[in-house]
């Protein structure tokens, strides 16, 4: 795959999680809202035609848990799936770090993470650049659980940097 291949981040908020008493932040659960919205956003992934070959997911219980039941409603698997230590509790420049480090093999990665970090990451990859719907909702509403931001850009993983994509679509368990 050449360095100039179109290249898709989908960046997707873990689902609603529960707070149990005596439960460490890094293993909470999702709540029984969180699995249906990990469902829908698997859903809304396949409906997309987004069947991503890499992943990148925190290695939160939360997280894990979005992405093992988004991924079964997908049409087919990913060819790998990586969880990272890295992206739990990560800035955006830490999560571009680790995109960095992407195989160029890879055409489409879903980043499964945590706010602020993948909104921060959103904005700074995308600035003002894609759909102007997208944008702007993603400026007034944030990213709610389970949201998903696609992005898309031209060139390296190795280039991956601010600025450098552009927001295609962006979806949230309330659309």
């Amino acid at each position: 795959m050449s360095a100039e291949t179109p290249r898709r981040i989908i960046v997707l908020r873990h689902a609603k999680a529960d707070w149990p008493d005596g439960v460490d932040d890094h293993e909470r659960p999702l709540a029984d809202r969180g699995r249906h919205q990990a469902q829908d956003a698997g859903r809304w992934l396949a409906d997309s035609g987004i069947n991503p070959d890499y992943v990148l997911c925190s290695t939160a219980l939360r997280t894990r848990e979005t992405w093992k039941t988004a991924a079964h409603e997908l049409t087919k698997r990913a060819r790998k799936t990586v969880y990272e230590e890295r992206v739990y509790e990560a800035s955006p420049g830490e999560i571009i770090a680790v995109l960095q480090e992407t195989p160029e093999e890879h055409a489409d990665v879903v980043l499964v993470g945590h706010n602020p970090g993948v909104l921060g990451l959103t904005q700074v990859l995308a600035g003002d650049a894609g759909d102007p719907d997208a944008l702007e909702r993603l400026r007034l509403g944030g990213f709610p659980t389970a949201g998903i931001a696609v992005l898309s850009f031209d060139g390296s993983w190795k280039g991956v940097e601010p600025g450098v994509a552009e927001l295609v679509s962006y979806h949230t368990p309330q659309d």
